[in-house]
């Protein structure tokens, strides 16, 4: 007997992730470069931050540079549009004004960061989001920006050697809540994300 798919959230019934879903309207729209191993991974937080996002678009592939989606948007937002990437020249985020880049110009810091008008995240593990990136040229020559360090996650699920790490779902409301500087508004999806975690979990308990 085949399962009941949700039709929302595309997983059966009994681990819908629907109820954990927070309608926010997020004045910056958000693209989602989401690797193909992540489209159907159980653990996986883009879902969830599709269904809660008015502004939210997901691109499944891992070469994006012939990409006519991705094009359109970087012709779209031409100059005003930032990949969340920690690179070398990737300006950090904050709730005030100071900010700090590796060689950029001080100056010009809070200028791009209040230009910005449109965001793209990688959606996979750290070693594919690597080789997406190297592999789409047409995301190194716009703005990219990075969280500040020391932002504990909240993902209990999905566990990764590299440091400050976080979710696609958790990076995606950080950024979010710095560049609208609102620091609340993404709070309750994140409280919300918590107990994503705990269902996941107790899910997977009861089938251990």
């Amino acid at each position: 007997m085949s399962r009941v798919i949700c039709q929302q959230c595309q997983r059966p019934e009994k681990s819908c992730i629907c109820s954990f879903a927070i309608n926010i309207d997020n004045h910056l729209p958000v693209i989602v470069l989401q690797h193909p191993n992540e489209v159907k991974q159980s653990k996986g937080t883009v879902s969830l931050l599709q269904q809660s996002l008015a502004n939210v678009e997901v691109i499944v592939g891992e070469i994006f540079d012939e990409c006519e989606v991705l094009k359109q948007r970087l012709r779209q937002y031409e100059g005003k549009i930032a990949l969340l990437y920690p690179s070398e020249q990737a300006i950090e985020l904050s709730f005030t004004s100071a900010n700090t880049a590796i060689n950029n110009p001080i100056d010009d810091i809070d200028n791009q960061l209040n230009e910005i008008k449109c965001i793209i995240l990688l959606d996979g593990t750290w070693k594919k989001a690597y080789r997406m990136f190297m592999l789409t040229p047409c995301l190194h020559h716009i703005i990219h920006i990075v969280l500040p360090q020391g932002i504990t996650s909240l993902y209990e699920i999905r566990k990764t050697k590299k440091a400050n790490a976080l979710s696609s779902l958790e990076a995606c409301c950080h950024a979010l809540a710095r560049l609208e500087n609102e620091p609340e508004k993404y709070q309750n999806l994140l409280n919300n994300f918590v107990k994503f975690n705990q269902f996941q979990q107790s899910f997977n308990q009861t089938n251990d």
